[in-house]
Order: C-alpha cells, then sequence, then structure tokens
C-alpha cells in the first residue's frame, strides 16, 4: 500500500559501533514519540555501503571517525504544516525531554545534521 507523504525530514548521524544498543534502543523510543505524534513513517538505517569519496560521502560529512558507522534516517509527513505541528509536539514530549536530559547521548550529536525536504518524484 502506498502510503501519502509530502514531506520528508532527513537526518544523518555518526554512531560509535560500542553504542550501537543504545542507538537502536534511543531509534525505537525517537520512532514511537514520532508516530504517535502523527508522522506517517519514521526509519532509521544503519550504513552498509557508504565508502569514502574522493569529494564527498556520508562518511565525510559526518566526518566519521574509526570505530563508527553512518546512519541515514527520515521521518514523512502528510504536508509541511503538518511536519512542524508534529515537530512542535515531539519537541515537548516529556518522554524526549526525559531522554534527553537524564540519558548520555549514544552519538555525537554536533555532527549529526537534518533537513526538511520537499518530495519531487514518488512512485
Amino acid at each position: 500500500m502506498k502510503k501519502n507523504y509530502n514531506y520528508v525530514d532527513g537526518i544523518i548521524v555518526p554512531v560509535p559501533k560500542k553504542n550501537l544498543a543504545a542507538y537502536k534502543k534511543m531509534a525505537k523510543i525517537m520512532g514511537k514519540i514520532w508516530i504517535e505524534h502523527g508522522a506517517i513513517d519514521y526509519v532509521e538505517c544503519m550504513g552498509d555501503d557508504v565508502e569514502a569519496g574522493k569529494v564527498t560521502s556520508f562518511p565525510q560529512s559526518v566526518k566519521l571517525k574509526k570505530g563508527e558507522v553512518v546512519f541515514f534516517s527520515w521521518v514523512t509527513y502528510k504536508s509541511k504544516g503538518d511536519r512542524d505541528k508534529v515537530m512542535k509536539k515531539v519537541m515537548t514530549d516529556p518522554r524526549l525531554e526525559k531522554f534527553m536530559t537524564t540519558q548520555q547521548m549514544p552519538f555525537d550529536g554536533m555532527r549529526m545534521f537534518w533537513g526538511g525536504f520537499k518530495p519531487v518524484v514518488k512512485y
């Protein structure tokens, strides 16, 4: 079944391999929060075939260090307006706040980046 989405948030993050279990646990919590607040999909993908490039690449984009793996993740929404509403709810969700303030992040948030995208071709 085709899902109807018209806006996507994309996220790239470096994760130390020693923290994979903690990252996956965090991602499950985050995904649940996003979906409960109205996101259509929440997907976390671990790099499998992401060689460093000569000019640019996923590993270079996050200054990937030895012992780390890059994650590419996305969240889909009905529209940009819907995304803004979902994000407002997510950012004030006490589970997210508790997680962010009481647990050590399993990755270097300073090398994480994200952005919102409008799909131009969908099949």
